[in-house]
């Protein structure tokens, strides 16, 4: 978790925790030991085990944001989450940001109101007709003309907030999230991946290790447990 400091410009580490697994349908696989890093099993049973993997795998992913996001919050923090909100609405003040549209959530004449958006504006505020629910709606980060979905990205909040109460989330999205929008030169993703974010994917990527070592010492344990069966 970032915490960035409007007044005083700063951005802070806040939160960071790594937990590690190996998430499998094998009914053999034991826990792998990589010198002094253990990938514990998260076992996945029951018919289509492969297709369940991706979802064993973002309920423990979720936990660990949320438990996260409780230790290191103040009171008053606007939290924005990485992807839709899912599992993690009922934290308070809090937005989903997805930064890539899979989906259309809006028929041709309302698609056509948030390609139409200038840099620095949002679309009007809707009701998503999904199992999650909620209020979303679009806003175009400071980008060169280009694409009509150039810059855009589409934010959520809790479907237990009221109208005007999503509204006002809407409205502090637009003015606090066009600030932290990346520039192309520093980052091929920008503008939707935020400085923050690519600061915070950085620091992660330190904290986890030297990806080459543990891709080594993971494959040699993986021989060696197979070897072993």
């Amino acid at each position: 978790m970032v915490r960035c400091d409007l007044e005083r410009g700063a951005a802070e580490l806040a939160g960071a925790r790594v937990a590690r697994g190996l998430f499998t349908a094998s009914p053999s696989a034991e826990d792998v030991v990589a010198w002094q890093i253990r990938y514990p099993v998260h076992r996945v049973g029951g018919t289509g085990e492969l297709s369940k993997l991706p979802a064993a795998v973002q309920g423990p992913l979720t936990a660990l944001e949320v438990a996260v996001s409780d230790a290191a919050r103040t009171d008053g923090d606007l939290l924005v989450v990485d992807g839709p909100l899912r599992s993690r609405r009922q934290l308070p003040r809090t937005l989903g940001y997805i930064k890539t549209q899979h989906s259309q959530y809006l028929d041709a004449r309302l698609t056509a109101v948030v390609t139409g958006l200038e840099p620095g504006q949002r679309s009007p505020v809707f009701r998503l007709g999904t199992a999650w629910g909620g209020y979303s709606w679009y806003l175009r980060l400071p980008v060169a003309v280009g694409a009509p979905w150039a810059g855009i990205v589409r934010m959520e909040c809790s479907a237990e907030l009221t109208g005007e109460e999503a509204i006002e989330l809407a409205d502090l999205s637009l003015v606090t999230l066009p600030r932290f929008a990346s520039t192309p030169y520093k980052d091929p993703r920008a503008p939707q991946n935020l400085i923050p974010i690519a600061g915070l994917e950085r620091r992660l990527r330190a904290l986890l290790g030297d990806a080459r070592l543990l891709h080594r010492a993971l494959s040699t344990a993986a021989r060696a447990g197979g070897m072993r069966r």
